[in-house]
């Protein structure tokens, strides 16, 4: 069971929390209904995730048994077989789609739409586009934006631009970040975590981070000043909030590049009380300026 759990990686569903934001930039957390839709398809997601991390494993397992620390995982080391893997990727997938069929009323066929889009797209990622430099960076943001879009979808919110592009660019700095852990130990252990790595350098990362995270940074401000948001919100101090984005993105440049270790950034999430605080106070404060 142990491994199991390990092949389907339940602490990456944290990621998928991205789909509760349209309903919380909406002020509607206290709308049961809708917040049941969005439980719903956070599980819906999670579990086509999962099906996901099975056909990667299964995809990578001959290089994994090579690689120093992937060759622990549960396919590449034995504990589970590659036909119970498929078994175990087609259930998760049935899990997902049937559960949005069955559950999610009217919202259910494009809920379904676009997980299924979300599927091939990382199948596709799986199979050669992670391969290919600035490419895999891009789905990876890309994959973060279908999370809100489908998180719009199931209670039929439109989401603003605003809130499409903050998440690609905060995503797209992420992975970067990720990325840049990658191409520091290629250059110290002369040994690829992945194809592309060599197409990367620490000027260019550096660079990226530098220029990615001053885009999110100004199109937060804009977005906290902007007319629309403060009619939507009925306050003039969102922008208020603008602090508790630049602490927290200033401290995961510090991890990136001084420490060394977003390489997961999950883990920095779990474990980094910086972090934690830094979300945790922009949310608090968003929840006083939304909802008080």
């Amino acid at each position: 069971m142990r491994n199991i759990i390990l092949l389907l990686r339940p602490q990456q569903w944290v990621k998928n929390t991205f789909i509760f934001l349209p309903l919380f930039f909406h002020g509607d957390l206290a709308n049961v209904q809708m917040l049941i839709n969005a439980v719903i398809a956070f599980f819906c997601y999670s579990f086509a995730a999962s099906s996901i991390y099975c056909f990667n494993d299964i995809y990578d397992v001959a290089a994994d048994r090579k690689h120093p620390k992937k060759c622990k995982r549960p396919i590449a080391s034995g504990a589970v077989s590659i036909p119970q893997a498929y078994g175990l990727m087609a259930l998760m997938l049935f899990l997902s789609l049937n559960l949005a069929f069955w559950t999610l009323g009217n919202s259910s066929m494009q809920v379904i739409g676009v997980i299924c889009f979300y599927y091939l797209m990382n199948i596709a990622y799986c199979v050669k586009l992670k391969q290919i430099a600035l490419v895999d960076v891009f789905i990876i943001a890309i994959g973060f934006v279908l999370r809100v879009i489908l998180g719009g979808v199931v209670n039929a919110i439109l989401l603003s631009h605003w809130i499409v592009l903050m998440t690609f660019l905060l995503a797209l700095f992420l992975a970067f970040a990720k990325r840049r852990d990658d191409v520091v130990l290629y250059q110290e252990t002369g040994m690829l975590p992945r194809k592309n790595v060599n197409r990367y350098n620490l000027d260019f990362m550096n660079q990226a981070l530098t220029i990615v995270s001053a885009v999110t940074l100004v199109a937060y401000v804009m977005y906290t000043v902007s007319d629309d948001v403060m009619k939507q919100f009925n306050s003039h101090y969102i922008y208020l909030t603008t602090v508790f984005v630049l602490a927290g993105i200033l401290r995961y440049l510090q991890i990136t590049i001084v420490d060394v270790k977003s390489g997961s950034p999950t883990k920095v999430l779990m474990k980094d009380r910086f972090v934690q605080l830094c979300i945790v106070g922009w949310v608090i404060s968003f929840l006083i300026l939304i909802y008080l």
